[in-house]
């Protein structure tokens, strides 16, 4: 068993996202500000890339649960028992707060057809997120982007992972942080909550490669009260689709 012991820290807090806000969220019923996902996936990986090394960033596929929330401060166990068991997070409360568990990588093939990004392209501007506006099939607009040394650190300096594979390579934590961006540059979303992803790493990107995202709207749906969006997105690397990740988030949150 490989256990490691974090503590969560809000790095967010003046992020468009009030929900790493203590105001924002005590007014939906949390105890205070939310640590990003991305953030708890960034710890959650440790054991898997510790053991695996840069293979794990070359060829693997996890799904990431986000339970319960997790606030700054709270003190994180994180346990892994061995190759082909789940990666599982709990607080100082006992409280099981995420989980890592292994996937089946979907098969795509390097054609943006294969996702549907043929189909209608978003509307231009940033309209606020809502349900007659999340649309399944719209494929939102292109984002290039240069993965950069100064980003990369800054993404392991916020999680405290000075694992040297990680000066070429790019660090887990900002590559799902980057779903999260993609969402935003499409739609204001002002109060949501990243609920689960599923990543494919299908070819390791190092530092000052320069990448676009291609994403589209995969689902929408409503369970207790909440509103969900689900997107896929490709990281591609000239010809190649170097990273996929199918992420969902609650966009409207019942009151």
């Amino acid at each position: 068993m490989t256990t490691y012991h974090v503590v969560a820290r809000n790095f967010s807090t003046h992020s468009e996202n009030r929900m790493h806000s203590d105001e924002m969220a005590s007014r939906y019923g949390f105890r205070g500000a939310l640590v990003p996902g991305v953030a708890i996936y960034g710890h959650l990986v440790k054991p898997l890339v510790n053991h695996f090394g840069a293979a794990w960033l070359n060829d693997s596929c996890v799904e990431v649960k986000l339970i319960k929330p997790t606030y700054h401060g709270d003190e994180l166990t994180i346990e892994w028992a061995g190759a082909g068991e789940d990666v599982i997070a709990t607080n100082q409360r006992g409280e099981l707060v995420s989980i890592i568990a292994t996937a089946t990588p979907q098969v795509i093939s390097n054609e943006p057809r294969e996702l549907g990004l043929e189909g209608e392209l978003k509307l231009p501007g940033r309209p606020d997120i809502a349900w007659d506006n999340v649309c399944i099939g719209e494929v939102f607009s292109p984002w290039a982007v240069q993965l950069s040394r100064e980003e990369n650190l800054r993404y392991r300096s916020e999680i405290g992972d000075d694992d040297a594979l990680y000066e070429n390579h790019i660090h887990p934590h900002y590559l799902l942080s980057l779903a999260n961006e993609a969402l935003m540059q499409e739609y204001v979303m002002p109060a949501w909550i990243h609920v689960k992803s599923k990543i494919t790493h299908r070819a390791a990107l190092q530092v000052n490669d320069a990448v676009v995202l291609r994403s589209v709207v995969t689902d929408r749906y409503e369970r207790k009260g909440h509103q969900f969006i689900a997107i896929h997105l490709t990281f591609w690397r000239g010809e190649e689709i170097a990273l996929d990740i199918e992420h969902q988030a609650i966009f409207r949150i019942a009151e």
